[in-house]
């Protein structure tokens, strides 16, 4: 079933490095990159989107190919991963970058997208505050 599916999965070569690839079937090629506040290390924002060079450096850019169900889920194992990698890390959060002219305040699409998914990735022992387009994910305990 392709709502299981997930692509090929680029692992960095160093844990720590916290930048993953994938390669979906119509040539898309994915970044899911972790990034350490310098403030607080146990505090990571997650960011990821297309990279391919035909969008012109427009980085994190998405599309819709069909492949949303295995992007996402290919994103949930990754995120997994880094949890599993990074047991200390108790704060995460992402921004649904939205179309032009959306409202950053208002939920869009894609956070209605994201928000199906985190359930899959975090368990009753994370809480999830959506503000907007904006997502905070905090360890509890």
């Amino acid at each position: 079933m392709a709502k299981d599916r997930i692509f090929d999965i680029e692992f960095p070569s160093i844990p720590s490095a916290g930048v993953y690839y994938f390669n979906t079937t119509t040539g898309l090629r994915y970044e899911v990159r972790f990034g350490r506040l310098q403030d607080n290390i146990l505090h990571s924002n997650i960011v990821f989107g297309v990279i391919n060079d035909e969008f012109e450096g427009e980085e994190y850019v998405t599309t819709n190919r069909g492949e949303v169900f295995t992007v996402m889920n290919t994103i949930v194992e990754i995120v997994l991963n880094y949890i599993k990698e990074h047991p200390k890390v108790n704060f995460y959060e992402f921004n649904a970058v939205g179309r032009e002219g959306e409202d950053d305040k208002k939920e869009n699409a894609r956070m209605l997208l994201y928000k199906r998914y985190l359930p899959k990735i975090f368990d009753t022992t994370w809480r999830f505050k959506i503000k907007g387009n904006f997502a905070e994910v905090t360890k509890v305990g």
